[in-house]
């Protein structure tokens, strides 16, 4: 029986006692009043009843105070019979933990605790969805540390195994250089990304406009290095934030931007209303169920995006995350002439 009916019998219950218990503890008083009576008409010590009174009146008083804690079992025992569902429900959800995380509920009914069931279960999906991406995050981040870490091993015992020559030994350096810049990347994407993911330290009015202007033109010798040409279309807007991360933001879309281009490509970057932000890039043409998957920690379009700038596959994530601390959302779709389209759409100010 659900909780509702539980609780609408008692309360029944409740309504007919309460008709029915004055008249009986009325009768029960007159009953004892009676007796009483005839005791304090037998009695003959003049302490047990009082000389004018017909009897001393202890003995009612002691029978209302009985009633009135039979009333309280009553109560007591009728809200934990009310509660006994949610009692019942408290140990199957003591059995959850990380190690049986696909444990479910799964009541039947239509009732308040089905209802609750039901709602356990999929906060359980939500749970385990975000451990088991946490779980994934940390095998690849392992993954991609253990790379480049067994490339700088090997390139270490093939210089001490032989003498090499100056050609040799700079070619060598170079390599272990590279290396080591990458695990920088690495390392300072993963950081960003557990930043973002706390969310904002302060958030106050910053000028979008002027934040895409200034990330442009620090790339502005990159992307002519890249053959990319930058096309800005910069209108004011407003928005409510912690100035690094959306600098960070902007910054990891525009360097996609121009990475993932081809030579002569474009690059289109808008500020307006809404979308707040929308950064286009010729490139590669990217499959449009591939699109989502580009936002997740480590996933790359293919190899060859990889090998073109020795990326660690953490921008868009990280662009998603300062997107989701602000607020806002992240969109991403194929582009007209390749490559991808990202809107991102963030709250306006007041």
């Amino acid at each position: 029986m659900s909780p509702r009916r539980r609780i609408l019998l008692v309360g029944v219950l409740a309504l007919l006692a309460g008709f029915m218990l004055p008249n009986l503890v009325k009768s029960l008083l007159e009953m004892v009043w009676g007796q009483a009576e005839r005791f304090c008409g037998l009695a003959t010590i003049g302490a047990v009843c009082e000389p004018g009174r017909p009897f001393v009146p202890l003995l009612p008083m002691l029978i209302e105070l009985l009633v009135l804690v039979a009333i309280g079992f009553a109560v007591w025992g009728a809200a934990r019979w009310c509660l006994r569902p949610v009692h019942d429900l408290a140990a199957p959800i003591a059995n959850l933990g990380p190690q049986n995380l696909g444990y479910r509920i799964r009541r039947g009914g239509r009732d308040e605790l089905a209802g609750l069931g039901r709602a356990i279960d999929d906060m359980l999906d939500r749970v385990t969805a975000g451990y088991e991406g946490q779980r994934r995050f940390a095998a690849n981040a392992s993954h991609e540390l253990r790379t480049p870490l067994a490339v700088q091993r090997t390139l270490i015992e093939v210089g001490m195994a032989q003498s090499l020559t100056g050609e040799q030994l700079e070619l060598l350096t170079a390599q272990l250089l590279a290396t080591n810049e990458r695990n920088e990347r690495l390392i300072e994407g993963l950081l960003a990304l557990s930043e973002s993911d706390q969310g904002l330290r302060s958030s106050t009015p910053q000028r979008l406009e002027q934040i895409v202007s200034g990330v442009l033109a620090a790339y502005a010798d990159r992307a002519a290095e890249a053959g990319v040409t930058v096309e800005a279309q910069l209108s004011p807007r407003i928005v409510t934030g912690e100035r690094v991360l959306l600098e960070r933001l902007v910054t990891n879309l525009v360097e996609n931007g121009i990475k993932y281009n081809r030579e002569g490509g474009r690059l289109v970057v808008t500020v307006g209303g809404d979308p707040a932000l929308t950064v286009m890039n010729s490139g590669q043409s990217v499959p449009a169920e591939a699109v989502d998957g580009l936002f997740e920690p480590f996933r790359r379009l293919a190899r060859d995006r990889t090998n073109q700038g020795g990326g660690a596959g953490l921008g868009l994530a990280i662009a998603r995350s300062i997107t989701q601390a602000h607020g806002g959302i992240i969109a991403a779709r194929p582009g007209p002439d390749g490559g991808l389209r990202v809107d991102v759409h963030l709250p306006p100010v007041g």
